[in-house]
């Protein structure tokens, strides 16, 4: 391997600078295309591979740009283009990829303070250099036992690349790109990589149904046909708010006492709080706590005794009683007679909670949410989600696939089911049982569920924010998040800047390349100036774990997603 044959001469360094660098070439012959030793090399075309001239070390590069002298674009015409007397002298812009040593060539590492100098020569790279360089793209020295995939080859020469996946999944990934890019074929490729390349599992949130065509080794959970529920007591207290919106002033101080007032009848299996409950019309206890007029002792009493269990963040009580409780709730703080007991109702405060008492009866009406909630308790005979997760853990299957396909976009729904099984996994990393053996989560449109919040001139509540979470702090634990979107503007840039892995098809809009420059910290402006011009399934590759970014055409997964756009049909 000879990173700087004579034969492979393009030009010489002119100009230095932290961003670029710039290149003489002698003459725009040496700009064409070539064979060598049975290779093709583009010489100095827009995109291509470079070495430079180092003492003892060499230089890797890639062109971005190519132009003439500004003394020279003013001769050019007609004439002296077909004239074989006619010598132009182009410049190039070269972006300094990384550096290698002259002895072993094909491993490169990140440059630093090190820059070539004014004079260096520049040289077309091998495609014998590069294929061992990308061969273990992401591989450290001290990396064992690592997988290692062919996820694609480089546009500029076609040579394969095999990507660690440690590096790929080390700090989260991202995968970005406009529709019809190529986007879902990557987030495929990167599944089936996982499945048949190592021994750990993955979660796949299928927003659209789009993944249904894997099927090896994958156990398939419709969601919203009414076989599957995610049990509303596992619910946090804040995503029970984004259905209920609480207004701040009156509604959400009596809902919290209403929970609190629920929680403890529910906890109270010896009858202590017996005086509180209201009689049935059977004559039977209903578990509904009335305070109008009653001493507080024994309910102040029963609460500080179980306060960890009655203030934790779960929806762990009767939900049916919910309406009735938050009526009970409307009394007056302090008694005329007693002070240390509740007055009689409040009218003003039952007034001010109506609106409140009818959306709480309407989330149990509305189907959509009884369905995959069962605040009811109806729906006894379908799956629980967890339990779902918990038995696809110890199977010998490798993909868990959530179809989300028959979830209505109306209600929050979505975006509140797949925070709930976003807190689930978060709560579960923390107690490390993804230590051993990590796991994966990948999120097909993920601006319909990163970060939304729901807020109105009456509500305003905290960000579904388990997934911006995760991002921050589960890497450590073992739980790797891999999303995917074209709108990378409308994705949290807290959690973007946590994805250490970017894999980005091509990107038109403005805000979306701006998004991914302030995101990743290995992105430029001219890494970020191809994707425009990237055809369909092209995709730079950039990292905190890779030593340059490349542009690469992803394989096709052997599971195609379900992604083409509808067409037109002629008349007949």
């Amino acid at each position: 391997m000879k990173p700087f044959d004579h034969r492979k001469f393009l030009g010489y360094v002119c100009e230095v600078t932290p961003n670029y660098i710039r290149v003489q070439i002698p003459t725009s012959v040496l700009l064409g295309s070539f064979y060598l030793e049975g290779s093709i090399f583009k010489g100095g075309a827009v995109g291509s591979f470079v070495t430079i001239e180092g003492h003892d070390y060499g230089f890797l590069g890639r062109i971005y740009e190519v132009g003439l002298p500004q003394s020279e674009k003013n001769e050019i015409t007609e004439s002296k283009l077909n004239s074989e007397n006619t010598i132009f002298h182009p410049v190039c812009k070269i972006e300094l990829l990384g550096l290698f040593d002259v002895y072993k060539p094909e491993s490169i590492t990140k440059t630093s303070s090190r820059f070539p100098t004014v004079g260096s020569k520049v040289f077309s790279c091998s495609n014998e250099q590069m294929t061992a360089y990308i061969s273990k793209y992401g591989v450290k020295d001290n990396d064992e036992d690592i997988p290692i995939v062919r996820i694609g080859r480089l546009t500029s020469n076609n040579s394969v690349c095999q990507i660690s996946l440690n590096s790929v999944f080390g700090r989260h990934c991202a995968v970005l790109g406009t529709t019809g890019g190529g986007k879902s074929w990557t987030v495929a490729k990167l599944i089936e990589s996982i499945s048949k390349g190592t021994c750990n599992k993955c979660i796949i949130i299928d927003a659209t149904g789009e993944y249904s065509a894997i099927t090896g080794n994958t156990v398939s959970i419709n969601i919203g046909n009414g076989e599957t529920k995610f049990d509303y007591t596992r619910l946090s207290i804040d995503e029970l708010y984004f259905l209920l919106k609480p207004s701040s002033k009156v509604q959400v101080p009596k809902l919290m006492d209403a929970i609190r007032s629920l929680k403890m009848a529910r906890i109270d299996k010896r009858g202590i709080l017996n005086e509180y409950y209201i009689l049935g019309q059977q004559g039977d206890l209903r578990k509904i706590i009335s305070k109008a007029n009653k001493s507080k002792l024994t309910y102040n009493r029963f609460y500080y005794k179980n306060i960890s269990l009655i203030e934790d963040n779960h929806c762990d009580f009767d939900f049916t009683l919910l309406p009735y409780q938050i009526t009970s709730e409307c009394v007056w703080d302090t008694s005329r007679v007693d002070p240390n007991s509740w007055g009689d109702k409040a009218d003003s405060d039952i007034g001010n909670c109506v609106s409140l008492v009818s959306r709480v009866n309407n989330v149990m009406s509305t189907a959509e949410y009884n369905d995959i909630f069962d605040f009811k308790g109806t729906n006894k005979d379908a799956q629980d989600i967890i339990s779902v997760i918990q038995n696809f853990l110890k199977s010998d299957n490798s993909i868990l696939r959530f179809d989300f396909s028959n979830v209505s976009f109306d209600y929050q729904v979505r975006e509140i089911l797949v925070n709930a099984i976003g807190q689930y996994l978060l709560n579960e990393a923390r107690m490390g049982q993804y230590k051993e053996n990590p796991l994966v989560v990948f999120i097909d449109e993920a601006h319909q569920f990163l970060n939304k919040s729901i807020s109105d001139e009456y509500f305003t509540a905290k960000p579904l924010n388990a997934f911006e979470k995760i991002s921050k702090e589960a890497r450590k634990y073992g739980l790797f998040l891999c999303i995917s979107t074209q709108m990378p503007r409308d994705i949290p840039l807290g959690t973007l800047s946590q994805m250490g892995t970017f894999i980005v098809h091509r990107l038109i809009n403005e805000q979306d390349k701006k998004a991914v420059e302030a995101a990743a910290s290995t992105a430029n402006k001219n890494s970020l100036a191809f994707l425009p011009s990237l055809g369909e399934g092209e995709a730079l590759v950039l990292g905190v774990d890779f030593p340059m970014p490349l542009t690469l055409k992803i394989d096709m997964p052997i599971s195609k997603p379900n992604s083409q756009t509808p067409k037109l049909k002629s008349r007949k």
